[in-house]
């Protein structure tokens, strides 16, 4: 990204050593410090400069939340096809009628009812039931898919913003090196001029007073690139320490207003929700199958004393469905009362989605605007302002006063342009970001679920 405002690298970082050496490295006073600093910066350096990109797959391949997704899909997978098995079947031991009392009390033989009883039963559910059972966990396992699409884009979405904030407060911290540097140097001249009675004394504490200041936000900025790598760090880990790559181009975005609605119905959200109306709908199906009984199977075999004949029995049972109206259709009407109310969250999301994201290109082609204006007028006027006061000043016509006072409107339009800049590009990243880049899509399988149905059957 080109910022005419913003110092380069190579200047960055030439303005961070002479800033060292001139005012840190003095109250420090220590050479072994200065070394130590240098050799880190140099150490950071050797690994690459930190892509906004590289920053996204480190993000995401790092997130828990993805794997726990991933767990969630695999447990909806597993349990989908042992839901379109058969029950297991059960079997049953008893001793009948064994007399308590009398002559023949407690004996398993002399009583012709006593009977040592062995059976097997198998619940039958219907083929239809089985496979909606099954269904239910593949849409189980659709919607985790769906969640886990959400949290990459979120994941990538937030780390881009906390790259892009640190990225801009470096450069508001380069900017304000830069013309602290040159306050100072301008502090010192008039120092000088004042030693060789050539200036005042209220010059000289006019620059004094510059330069607290510079440092006063010098020292601000600092602690907010600091909470800037912090932030990152909590997506990226100890890789955020490394230098910055130059920014993204923040002028283009992959949505077209006029196609807004067709593109948002895909929108990582709105998907999750189209899943959870699938999953609803598959449980009225199911409840629908419920209002037909299942029924099971019985044999037995009952062995008798030696003196009677054994036994075989054979019975079938079904579910009295005697109160239909109240419990079975009462079932299917709420699961088809809660599809209904899937289907109405769904909509009215994406209406909001519309919405928000409609203003925000509305927004953020505005800030264009006024970036573009600060470009090319703003900072260019306030550079040529202080070129000029400051020829003035050295050719006797202009004080130091107006001098600073032209620095410090300087530093003013250029942070407010950086400003304005890095909310422009955190729009654009809330824009870029609405959906998973494509290296992370290719990772989120899409076919596994609708497999498992095959097999379930």
């Amino acid at each position: 990204m080109s910022l005419p405002f913003i110092v380069p690298e190579a200047a960055r970082i030439a303005i961070f050593r002479n800033s060292i050496s001139s005012s840190t490295f003095q109250n420090i006073g220590s050479s072994a410090l200065f070394c130590a600093i240098m050799l880190s910066a140099n150490a950071l350096a050797a690994d690459g400069p930190l892509t906004l990109a590289r920053a996204q797959r480190l993000a995401v391949a790092r997130s828990h939340q993805i794997s726990a997704q991933d767990d969630a899909v695999t447990a909806s997978q597993e349990i989908a096809v042992a839901a379109g098995q058969l029950p297991d079947p059960v079997l049953k031991t008893a001793i009948e009628n064994v007399p308590v009392n009398g002559a023949h009390a407690y004996s398993l033989t002399s009583e012709p009812m006593t009977m040592r009883r062995i059976g097997l039963s198998q619940d039958i559910t219907s083929s239809d039931k089985r496979r909606l059972r099954a269904e239910r966990y593949v849409r189980e396992a659709d919607k985790s898919l769906a969640e886990k699409n959400r949290m990459i884009a979120e994941i990538e979405r937030n780390t881009a913003l906390a790259w892009l904030d640190r990225y801009y407060a470096e450069a508001m911290a380069a900017v304000i090196a830069e013309l602290g540097l040159q306050s100072r140097n301008e502090m010192q001249a008039a120092d000088g001029a004042y030693r060789a009675g050539r200036g005042n004394q209220a010059d000289v504490f006019a620059a004094r007073s510059a330069i607290a200041l510079f440092d006063d936000r010098a020292s601000e900025i600092d602690l907010r690139v600091r909470n800037t790598k912090i932030m990152l760090a909590r997506w990226i880990g100890e890789t955020a320490q490394q230098p910055l790559a130059d920014g993204p181009a923040i002028d283009v975005i992959p949505l077209d207003p006029l196609k807004l609605e067709t593109q948002l119905a895909q929108h990582p959200q709105i998907l999750v929700l189209s899943r959870l109306e699938d999953l609803a709908s598959t449980e009225a199906q199911l409840a629908d199958a419920d209002r037909s009984a299942d029924w099971s199977v019985e044999v037995a075999y009952q062995q008798r004393g030696p003196a009677y004949a054994n036994m075989f029995s054979v019975g079938v049972s079904i579910a009295l469905q005697w109160d239909q109206k109240n419990r079975q259709d009462r079932q299917l009407r709420s699961k088809l009362a809660l599809v209904a109310q899937v289907m109405d969250e769904r909509e009215e999301a994406l209406r909001a989605i519309v919405a928000e994201t409609r203003g925000m290109i509305d927004e953020w082609q505005n800030k264009r605007e006024r970036v573009a204006r600060y470009r090319t007028e703003l900072v260019p006027y306030a550079g040529e302002r202080t070129g000029a006061v400051l020829a003035a000043y050295r050719g006797g016509k202009s004080s130091l006063a107006d001098v600073l006072a032209a620095r410090r409107n300087e530093i003013d339009v250029r942070l407010q342009a950086l400003q304005l800049e890095a909310d422009t590009a955190r729009l654009w990243a809330q824009l870029k970001f609405l959906f998973p880049t494509e290296q992370s899509a290719r990772h989120i399988p899409s076919q596994g679920p609708a497999m498992l149905t095959k097999d379930a059957k």
